[in-house]
């Protein structure tokens, strides 16, 4: 029960991020420049696969399915966050309004299918703390 309301979490924000971003490029409104936005995402793009292969090694220890999708959860986070340290640079260095809200598009899909996989029950399509 609970990877299904994780699944629709994910696809409501899946479907927050695609209207606000669609929104944003209609209207063309630029979202402010932000040099800690891109810290903390550069910081996350760096820490969260550390984190991730972490969890992974512990999770592999202890022989735990849980643990494991949750390192996977860092992955996921990972991705995200070069997505966005992208467009936020992008946007900072070469002043392209666009960016932020193409990298939130390109996104979508991304937290979308991990939605789908909460709804079907599934933690993540690789959870075998021994394969790590």
């Amino acid at each position: 029960m609970a990877h299904r309301l994780v699944g629709i979490s994910f696809l409501l924000l899946a479907a927050y991020i695609a209207i606000e971003s669609i929104r944003s490029l209609w209207l063309r409104e630029a979202s402010a420049r932000s040099i800690p936005g891109i810290l903390i995402a550069l910081a996350a793009v760096v820490v969260m696969p550390l984190l991730g292969r972490a969890k992974r090694r512990v999770a592999s220890k202890l022989g735990s399915r849980a643990m494991h999708s949750d390192s996977r959860q860092a992955d996921f986070c990972a991705y995200l966050s070069a997505i966005l340290l992208v467009g936020l640079v992008l946007q900072f260095t070469l002043g392209w309004w666009w960016a932020d809200p193409v990298a939130a598009l390109i996104m979508v899909p991304i937290v979308a299918h991990e939605g789908v996989q909460g709804l079907r029950g599934r933690a993540c399509d690789d959870c075998n703390p021994q394969a790590n």
